[in-house]
């Protein structure tokens, strides 16, 4: 009997190194802006709504942790600002969201989502939702064998005015191959307008921050597939850039970036946050040790309006409002973030956030000044496009490094 128990073991053993293991994949980001007027100069006006936005978001999210962990998430109170691996490409909105491709329910039926790190809740437009979803592909959860109601509703708000809300499910879900079992979503059957088809160019959204700032009080789809052992590793990795982004699913693209990553813990397991070193001007250091928030979700690098406002004061840029500024378009300055003791620069193109005025000449920073976060930064797109980024759950740290 022992003899055959051993034969037994070392058959299944043989087995398991026999049987195909799961390799990482990359999914293909878009992205789609709705920041610039028709003729194309940026809009200061839309620039300040979606800062606004992004602050209601993680005000949001902050809310979320303090009522599932009874701590507070921010060391300092926001002011509210009144009204193979596997890859997915990405879509490029003209810096403002980054869209992928999703598959839910039994048969899978393919959504666009918007792939955000700075939330966690995945929300998806429902056939209740009638002609505010207009231009959406509707989720059904009729439609699917896996689907199971969880008998709460959900509702999403944003200091823009944006709202999505509706009912809570539980679906199968695949991102770039790799299924995710009974995962939690939202079923909107009401999107405001700024969810409609003319102005956010995704299905829905899918969060990829912690579970402590679900409002859901639920996993992420990544979370998700990592608990489930679904991934050959518990990370992801964006490139984000004109051409050629991806959102990389189990583990980072080796085609993408050189030379070692530069990894930072995250400080606080909620949103992706990490302490950065210093944020230089023109070889000036002028913020020093700051706290800040990795975000695909947000364009702009973001900061606290002190700051900010002595960042520009060393190039003699000219405030526009709402912590926009202003600078002559063949003037752009040396930026440079250092990270781990590593000093990233922005190149030119990334820091010009596009042309601000008739005359052609004046252009916009990609740094603005936020009111509504405390002393946090948000480091999004105008950062992001210089970089390689790793997330990495397992060990809950947040990795750059330079891109090819």
């Amino acid at each position: 009997m022992r003899a055959l128990s051993v034969s037994l073991i070392a058959a299944l053993q043989a087995l398991a190194i026999t049987l195909p293991q799961p390799q990482p994949l990359s999914i293909p980001l878009t992205k789609r802006s709705t920041l610039r007027t028709a003729d194309g100069y940026v809009d200061p006006a839309s620039i300040r709504a979606h800062i606004s936005s992004t602050e209601g978001k993680l005000q949001r999210g902050a809310a979320a942790f303090e009522k599932n962990t009874g701590v507070a998430l921010f060391s300092s109170s926001p002011t509210k600002r009144a009204g193979v691996l596997g890859s997915d490409p990405l879509v490029d909105d003209s810096n403002e969201r980054w869209y992928g491709k999703i598959e839910v329910g039994t048969p899978p039926h393919t959504f666009t989502i918007d792939c955000d790190t700075g939330s966690t809740d995945f929300f998806l437009p429902g056939p209740s939702c009638g002609e505010a979803c207009s231009g959406h592909e509707i989720y059904n959860p009729n439609s699917s064998s896996s689907a199971e109601p969880l008998g709460k509703t959900f509702t999403v708000e944003y200091s823009d005015g944006s709202m999505a809300t509706g009912d809570l499910y539980t679906d199968t879900v695949l991102l770039a191959g790799f299924k995710a079992s009974a995962q939690t979503l939202g079923v909107a059957s009401l999107y405001s307008y700024g969810f409609s088809s003319e102005n956010f160019g995704a299905d829905g959204l899918m969060g990829m921050a912690f579970k402590s700032v679900s409002e859901y009080g639920a996993n992420s789809v990544f979370q998700t597939l990592v608990s489930q052992e679904a991934v050959p590793e518990p990370v992801f990795a964006f490139k984000l850039a004109s051409s050629g982004s991806e959102l990389y699913v189990g583990g980072v693209n080796s085609a993408l970036y050189y030379g070692p990553f530069t990894y930072l813990p995250v400080t606080q397991q909620g949103y992706w946050q990490v302490t950065g070193d210093a944020i230089g001007i023109d070889g000036k250091e002028i913020v020093n040790t700051f706290s800040a928030i990795v975000d695909t979700g947000t364009t702009l690098i973001l900061g606290d309006t002190s700051s900010v406002s002595q960042l520009y004061a060393a190039i003699n840029a000219t405030e526009v409002g709402g912590g926009v500024y202003s600078l002559p378009c063949d003037a752009m300055p040396n930026v440079t973030i250092t990270l781990g003791g590593k000093s990233f620069t922005l190149s030119a193109e990334t820091f010009n956030f596009g042309t601000y005025g008739s005359s052609g000449n004046t252009c916009l920073g990609g740094i603005a000044g936020s009111d509504g976060l405390g002393d946090l930064w948000i480091l999004g797109d105008v950062f992001l496009r210089n970089v390689y980024t790793a997330f990495n759950v397992g060990n809950s740290s947040v990795g750059f490094a330079d891109l090819v």
